[in-house]
């Protein structure tokens, strides 16, 4: 069975991993969070706690 694990991107680890809101929408998106340019890259929406679930393990970590 092949795995569906993407590696995490250059640069970034697990603990870069983050969920924001939009303080107009109140849309959340997952993604890893950059401290030099305080933005997230590699975003997703996020519908659930579903979805970030997934976010985790499609790079092959867990939740904290």
């Amino acid at each position: 069975m092949k795995s569906n694990v993407i590696p995490l991107p250059d640069g970034y680890t697990a603990q870069d991993i983050k969920v924001e809101s939009s303080t107009c929408t109140g849309e959340k998106t997952i993604g890893f969070y950059d401290k030099h340019d305080k933005k997230l890259h590699y975003s997703e929406l996020v519908r659930s706690r579903k979805d970030i679930d997934s976010f985790y393990r499609k790079y092959g970590v867990s939740p904290e």
